[in-house]
């Protein structure tokens, strides 16, 4: 990257570089230009494929004969309520979706498979937290951060047992079908990555590739669940791109499964790590209750 620099500075003359998180913007003569180290060619490669789906909604390549680095336009971001880029974004994600999705064949073996990895997720979760609470219930004199642990642990197990009886339930759904559902997703979503100017754009397109269109949900719900309130963002997104019965399900048990805790470090951090995780949960079952009713068919 510092190489790559150098030899832009020659070619731009730069009057200023500010580095922002993992890129540099570009002030020149010339323009004002983001680089980004490159790692590989996908992001070239996807440009290519949005463009020939008639989607063009990411910033331009100013440079795209370098091996070392991604030259993009540089575009002004214009300030809005975080909510409101929520919607905004979560419409060109529906955009994406809608504008790339296919149907290909899949055997049993698929489902299969994403069966048996979020089984073995959600035993993995199930033994964390049974050794977890055996430990805590050893203790004569919890810590506050313990005893907030132990008051709302039923809620961790409560998850795990919605889980586990909704995964096989959407087992036996999808092992008939023989097709599925696949877009161009994202798979990096988060409201930092949408730019609204005279237009609207994706950034950060290094993950992206084809796969279910629900990862992208799954990514943005688990990035943003405590800046949003995602009742109304899924809602939006359903409207544009209707999610059929076994992808909501899917979407919905995925979420569900309780996140690992991090108890190490002081006691000021251990609580704020549990207030977290707790709130993940108690904000997933709202929003599952909402959005996934016991009488929807599955």
């Amino acid at each position: 990257m510092n190489n790559a620099l150098e030899v832009l500075k020659r070619e731009f003359k730069p009057y200023r570089l500010t580095k922002k998180k993992s890129i540099t913007i570009m002030d020149s003569t010339s323009g004002t230009f983001v680089i980004k180290e490159k790692k590989d060619n996908k992001v070239g490669e996807a440009y290519e494929y949005l463009l020939s789906r008639n989607f063009d909604y990411f910033p331009k390549l100013a440079l795209e004969e370098r091996n070392d680095v991604n030259v993009f336009e540089y575009i002004e971001d214009i300030p809005m309520p975080k909510e409101q880029k929520a919607m905004d974004m979560i419409d060109l994600v529906a955009l994406l979706h809608n504008k790339t999705t296919y149907y290909k064949e899949v055997t049993l073996d698929k489902y299969q498979e994403i069966y048996e990895n979020l089984k073995d997720n959600i035993v993995y979760t199930e033994n964390y937290y049974n050794f977890l609470y055996e430990s805590l219930l050893e203790e004569i004199y919890p810590s506050p951060s313990h005893y907030l642990l132990m008051r709302n642990i039923y809620k961790v197990f409560e998850a795990i047992s919605f889980c586990t009886k909704e995964l096989d339930e959407w087992f036996e759904h999808v092992k008939e079908e023989e097709k599925t559902r696949v877009a161009f997703i994202h798979n990096n979503l988060e409201t930092d990555h949408f730019i609204k100017n005279t237009r609207e754009y994706l950034i950060s397109w290094e993950k992206s590739k084809i796969d279910s269109p629900i990862l992208d949900l799954i990514v943005f719900y688990q990035k943003e669940y405590m800046n949003l309130n995602f009742e109304p963002i899924l809602d939006r997104y359903f409207r544009s791109y209707p999610l059929n019965p076994s992808e909501k399900h899917l979407f919905f048990i995925v979420i569900s499964i309780p996140p690992i805790m991090n108890l190490e470090g002081n006691e000021m951090n251990i609580t704020k790590e549990i207030r977290k995780k707790l709130d993940y949960m108690f904000k997933t079952e709202n929003l599952v209750k909402k959005l996934l009713p016991n009488n929807e068919d599955k």
